[in-house]
């Protein structure tokens, strides 16, 4: 049996990445919620019959270490009573899972016998039963009342469904026809994986097959090894900040040590806050994904994101702190502080490479649910997670309208959300002067405006960036900060980061994202830049003046030299 050449392995590692892609596609073509046909909160891949990720499509970067993290579980369990037409599912956080709403399948892929690997599908489902629906509540106290919490099991026994599983899925959540729509979208995906790998072994053989998924796992590795070992040797810290949990008031650090010496690299947490009362407790896996993502971005293109690639690379958390948390910890809202997590995980690394890290992206993942029942007492859930904007970089301004760097998910079309839900988007678009000011401004924040059109409901939300901004670098400004109002039209109340309320017919939730932080010193941005945003409405003429500056003459729109020169003199003085 013949290894692999070059060009061969190349061959391979692009087949197997369009078959989970395939995967992907299969997910949006078929799934219920607008979570995963039009937000795209799921992800696929291909792994090796001992666990290893081999591939993995283009879908959120925060699942990159929950795969195989997920299967190690399965192996656990069931090694030696796996056979031809099972099928795995779960969602505990504490054995594999990231947090109850994302539920897990993996299908194992037998070829004349032998098992060769398994395809994996992880989607982010719209309820999972609790006491919030949706399962992404913020005060939730322990993890018992987050919702239905799985463990390794077989939903398909040689071929036949275990139809108990279905009957207690189906039992605890509130909309089983969109749960179970969603969870026969992965099983499709599943199905499609299994036919495209079998026919690759067909024509490459099961054994150089399994030999091929070795050298792409040994490549990665090799490559990653290299490119560490062009990085400075040394010591990078940072430190950033949740504002809260949505119970205690905070502040919760997230520390990161990121040593490198020769071609080994180890990111290390010690130092993060212990675990906390609310829902923002982050799993391990979660953490080590988001390393692996902000790591991924310094790296070549074309190194391959499996698990050579992790072998790489040592994540430790503290046992018992905010990134690897003990039991009953809740862990719902995890997303936010994954999010935050890769932040500072990205700020350790602008230390490295200072020519190639954004400053902070905006936003932290904000989730707004709103869900209850409408008067014939059918349910309703509306569930969405907004991210908006990336920081300046070091060559060039921050992207308007983007997703997070570690999550990759699309918000939903206001159509979308008005014809299946009984909420109405008054206002969707961005705010000027919230971009961080720098040499290279930060992206503009968000702005989303809600009107609840039912009689009563529950709202959710779960966001941050309130007290502590997002940073910018070598001398950039942190962007805006985010911002809850209920009823901005009338009595306006200020919401906190993260609460939970009942809405009644007409109120509006007017939420708006932090805004991304800026790059350089703002004085030395191009006044010519500063007009062109000024002409676009992204920067007012006062903040041109105080952010950077620049004096803009409001008749001509022409910036005055003179001015602006005697302007920076004084504002830098």
């Amino acid at each position: 049996m013949s290894a692999y050449t070059a060009i061969e392995l190349e061959l391979l590692k692009n087949t197997l990445e369009s078959i989970v892609d395939e995967m992907a596609l299969t997910v949006v073509r078929t799934a219920y919620s607008t979570t995963l046909k039009n937000a795209m909160d799921f992800s696929t891949g291909l792994c090796g019959a001992e666990g290893a990720l081999v591939a993995q499509g283009l879908c959120i970067p925060m699942h990159l270490g929950s795969l195989p993290d997920g299967l190690a579980a399965v192996l656990n369990r069931y090694r030696g009573q796996i056979a031809d037409g099972d099928l795995f599912l779960l969602n505990d956080p504490y054995e594999g899972g990231a947090h109850l709403p994302d539920i897990y399948l993996y299908k194992p892929l037998f070829v004349e016998g032998d098992l060769l690997g398994f395809v994996a599908v992880i989607a982010h489902h719209t309820d999972i039963g609790g006491r919030v629906a949706g399962g992404n509540a913020c005060d939730s106290t322990e993890i018992y009342q987050e919702g239905l919490r799985i463990p390794p099991l077989k939903l398909y026994e040689a071929g036949r469904p275990v139809q108990a599983l279905f009957d207690l899925i189906e039992r605890n959540v509130r909309m089983p026809h969109r749960v179970l729509g969603d969870l026969r979208a992965q099983l499709a995906a599943c199905h499609i994986g299994e036919r495209e790998v079998r026919k690759l072994a067909t024509r490459h053989g099961t054994g150089r097959l399994r030999s091929g998924f070795t050298q792409l796992l040994d490549y990665a590795e090799r490559l990653t090894h290299a490119e560490i070992a062009a990085f400075p040797d040394g010591v990078y810290r940072f430190t950033d900040r949740i504002d809260d949990d949505g119970i205690d008031p905070g502040p919760i650090p997230i520390c990161v040590t990121i040593t490198v010496s020769g071609e080994k690299l180890t990111v290390d947490f010690e130092g993060t806050s212990p675990q906390v009362r609310g829902a923002i407790n982050c799993s391990l896996s979660s953490a080590k994904s988001v390393v692996y993502a902000g790591l991924r971005c310094l790296m070549r293109p074309d190194v391959p994101t499996n698990s050579g690639f992790f072998r790489a690379i040592s994540v430790r958390a503290p046992l018992g702190s905010l990134l690897n948390p003990v039991l009953p910890a809740p862990v719902a809202a995890r997303g936010l502080t994954g999010i935050r997590t890769a932040s500072t995980v990205l700020g350790a690394l602008a230390q490295i490479a200072p020519d190639r890290v954004p400053a902070c992206e905006g936003g932290g993942d904000s989730g707004i649910g709103i869900s209850g029942y409408r008067a014939d007492r059918t349910p309703f859930n509306f569930l969405e997670f907004l991210l908006g904007c990336w920081g300046g970089r070091p060559d060039r301004d921050g992207i308007d309208g983007c997703s997070s760097i570690v999550a990759n998910t699309a918000n939903n079309p206001v159509e979308v959300v008005e014809l299946e839900h009984p909420v109405q988007i008054l206002r969707y678009g961005f705010l000027p002067d919230t971009g961080g000011p720098g040499k290279y401004r930060g992206g503009l924040a968000m702005v989303r405006e809600y009107r609840f059109t039912e009689e009563e409901g529950t709202l959710q939300i779960r966001s941050d960036r309130r007290r502590f901004r997002p940073y910018g670098l070598a001398g950039g400004q942190p962007g805006a900060s985010s911002q809850n109002i209920l009823n901005p039209g009338g009595e306006a109340r200020l919401l906190p980061s993260k609460t939970l309320l009942t809405l009644r017919r007409g109120d509006v939730l007017l939420h708006t994202l932090a805004g991304a932080g800026g790059h350089g010193d703002p004085f030395t941005r191009d006044p010519e830049q500063v007009l062109d945003d000024a002409l676009n409405e992204k920067v007012s003429l006062a903040a041109a003046e105080q952010d950077y500056g620049v004096a803009i003459d409001p008749q001509t729109w022409t910036v005055d030299r003179a001015r602006t020169e005697a302007l920076r003199k004084t504002l830098d003085s």
